[in-house]
């Protein structure tokens, strides 16, 4: 890279300290329970269709949070997201006190609540210093999510082959998760959302252009989590993977997203978000329909990578479309409601292949994550004609 590429890369992780930490504290979060799925399912006995809507209430948890976040970094500040951290490094030791299906369900929607405090709000800072420096800092800032899920998603099924059982796992993510968020607090150079020109609205024209960008989400979120949460299980069950293997599933996913978004903070600038959204669409439905035929795990692993590549970009590039169309008063309250609507898909993508696979089988539930991708495509379109005719 060159030596101006370079500075640049070094000017935007410094400008995106925070929420950067912010969002590899998500990761290490969500790559430990990845791996660590079949487990989890396994000590309290639950069938695919159970652990499915089990997954569900996290989904619950992160909607309610959601709608508060704007309020909520209105008031606390600063503060909101460094507390948010030690809140969820607690909560995520929740899952060894379950003992059944819903005392899971139940761990899961607090899981979801305090995760999705730190998510929303990092973003929502992402946006107001994307507008204020004039720079594309989304994808750096969710590679660096990518990298951190796909190191823990690893090292858990390292331990996982090593017989680590989670109760000795789980706390050494804890810890991890907890000095990223103590990472996350932020002096003089924090800065709130401004104030709303006289006489506008907060809310005018907010729905017209948080429903597309919110169905990206939606549909992007629907496939990566349902990637994270099964291909695990689909490597170690479908395609007869030695225990702790399926944990490179996740791994890898996470590994490539990680990837794709450092590629996409450049390929942005050139392409466009939208462009950039298309192509990653039809990588990721190919990666879905080669993880569903797949003969042999190292294929298996080989189409998560492309399923990782295809849905790198799509949520922060869709985050950027979105604050350039909003007012800069109106990005915490337009993030919000799009992802209250987009993160659920986190949510119901597990549950939807959980019921899939209990019916057909986690190849039919691939293969419907590889519709689910093109579904994007003609979003994207309409969200391009709405952007040209706000320019």
């Amino acid at each position: 890279m060159a030596a101006g590429g370079a500075a640049s890369l070094v000017t935007v992780a410094r400008l995106s300290r925070a929420p950067s930490l912010a969002l590899m504290a998500v990761g290490v979060f969500w790559g430990t329970f990845a791996a660590y799925i079949p487990d989890i399912k396994a000590r309290i006995g639950a069938p695919d269709g159970a652990f499915g809507l089990a997954l569900m209430m996290a989904a619950v948890g992160s909607i309610v949070s959601m709608q508060a976040a704007p309020r909520v970094l209105a008031r606390f500040g600063r503060a909101t997201t460094p507390v948010a951290g030690v809140a969820a490094a607690a909560i995520s030791l929740s899952p060894l006190l379950a003992a059944d299906t819903a005392g899971l369900a139940v761990a899961l929607f607090f899981m979801g609540a305090a995760i999705a405090m730190i998510d929303i709000t990092a973003n929502i800072r992402l946006s107001l210093e994307e507008a204020a420096q004039g720079l594309h800092l989304m994808n750096f800032c969710h590679a660096a999510f990518s990298f951190a899920f796909a190191i823990a998603a690893f090292a858990a099924a390292e331990a996982r082959r090593a017989g680590w059982p989670p109760e000795v796992f789980l706390p050494l993510s804890a810890l991890a998760i907890l000095l990223l968020s103590l990472g996350t607090a932020e002096g003089a150079g924090w800065r709130a959302a401004p104030s709303a020109p006289e006489g506008a609205g907060h809310s005018d024209g907010v729905a017209r252009v948080v429903l597309p960008v919110a169905a990206i989400l939606f549909l992007a979120f629907i496939c990566e989590n349902a990637t994270d949460s099964w291909s695990a299980l689909h490597i170690e069950r479908t395609l007869g993977a030695a225990v702790g293997i399926g944990g490179y599933g996740p791994a890898m996913l996470g590994l490539t997203m990680g990837i794709g978004r450092m590629g996409g903070q450049v390929a942005a600038a050139r392409l466009g978000e939208g462009a950039l959204i298309a192509w990653s669409a039809a990588v990721g439905a190919f990666g879905a329909v080669v993880t569903a035929i797949a003969w042999a795990p190292w294929v298996g692993v080989l189409g998560v990578a492309f399923l990782g590549l295809g849905a790198a970009v799509m949520v922060p590039s869709a985050n950027t479309i979105l604050g350039r169309l909003v007012r800069p008063d109106q990005r915490g309250l337009a993030l919000s409601r799009a992802w209250i609507f987009g993160f659920a898909g986190f949510f119901i993508g597990p549950s939807m292949m959980g019921q899939v696979s209990a019916a057909l089988g986690l190849r039919w539930a691939f293969g419907g994550i590889a519709v689910l991708m093109a579904a994007i495509l003609p979003v994207v379109l309409y969200l391009a004609r709405l952007e040209a005719r706000r320019r």
